[in-house]
């Protein structure tokens, strides 16, 4: 039996599978804040026992991650590595070890544009209240950013910081990781083995499958509308937490660079196979800018980028240009 999942955060995605459909099947919903957003989940199913258990398994997957690597939660294993790695070896689970090597991994492959050692500073924005590190504070934390710092040890699940201001955040990595190992932990979802940070379109159900790109300055408004099948998509905006100050925007998506927001987009969707890499490349993205963003998406076979630019304009990545000529 086909069945019809979806799962997305903080922006609203539609995400479908499966080909064939009893005419009593029905759809199925949940939605929980965990991971610091709002997480919902869709599933289209003819059993509603079966489609409850699966809709409890995926959000107790969406828990255990953010239990285990949200730097908000004192007992979880990330904050236990920021407590102890500035002085040493400290010893990790080969899950969290594995999430800091893929991340390694960005950060080289982007010079340096996604570092989960961005919250060396970071840390210190209080978005909700409307604050920024003082500039002793600022100019202390912003020289501990650097993905190098965090030293993987090549023997072992292991871990140290070669500067003792180091704080890692993962939560431009982890949320992608968090789907696709919510996928993996239920096969009885019948479907690839990987969905995303913000969504998963995958078969059809005798409709077209669509991806709205929310406007960043309209909640209420598209920016974008894609067909989408078989797609990880995942979206960074200036507008998920920030504050204004004298008419300045300072939002959560840091230069690692320079510790402060980046400025040369306010959106920035991807769209690739896999849900931890799009994750990871949207916030990128989002640092580099459209021009040396889009250049390096132009460069990646199977992955494409929607910009949305600080002038409001929509920018494409080359291949999706070219479909759009055809008839996207």
């Amino acid at each position: 039996m086909k069945r019809c999942f979806s799962i997305w955060s903080a922006a609203v995605s539609v995400i479908v599978l499966g080909a064939a459909w009893p005419v009593h099947a029905d759809w199925y919903r949940d939605a929980q804040d965990i991971m610091g957003t709002r997480v919902q989940a869709e599933l289209w199913h003819h059993d509603a026992a079966a489609a409850q258990d699966l809709l409890d398994a995926v959000m107790a997957e969406m828990r255990r991650i953010d239990h285990a690597y949200s730097t908000h939660r004192d007992s979880s294993e990330l904050s236990a590595l920021n407590r102890q790695a500035a002085q040493g070896w400290a010893p990790v689970s080969a899950e969290l070890y594995d999430l800091l090597e893929r991340s390694r991994r960005v950060s080289e492959l982007t010079e340096g544009a996604f570092d989960v050692t961005y919250a060396s500073v970071g840390r210190y924005y209080d978005y909700r209240a409307g604050k920024r590190p003082d500039p002793a504070r600022f100019d202390e934390a912003v020289e501990a950013i650097d993905y190098r710092y965090v030293e993987l040890d090549p023997d072992g699940p292991r871990v140290r910081y070669a500067h003792p201001q180091v704080h890692v955040d993962l939560g431009g990595i982890a949320k992608g990781y968090a789907y696709c190992s919510s996928s993996r932990r239920c096969p009885a979802l019948d479907r690839p083995a990987c969905s995303p940070a913000e969504s998963r379109h995958l078969g059809d159900r005798g409709v077209e499958p669509r991806r709205g790109i929310r406007d960043p300055r309209d909640a209420d408004a598209m920016a974008a509308v894609l067909p989408l099948t078989d797609t990880a998509v995942s979206t960074s905006g200036d507008y998920e937490r920030f504050f204004e100050e004298d008419g300045v925007r300072y939002h959560h998506i840091l230069d690692p660079a320079t510790g402060r927001s980046a400025r040369d987009a306010w959106s920035v969707t991807i769209l690739g196979p896999d849900a931890t890499f799009t994750d990871a490349l949207s916030t990128s993205v989002f640092v580099l800018g459209p021009e040396r963003g889009l250049a390096l998406i132009d460069d990646m076979p199977g992955i494409d980028a929607i910009i949305i630019d600080a002038s409001g304009r929509l920018r494409y990545s080359a291949d999706l240009l070219q479909a759009a000529d055809g008839g996207l």
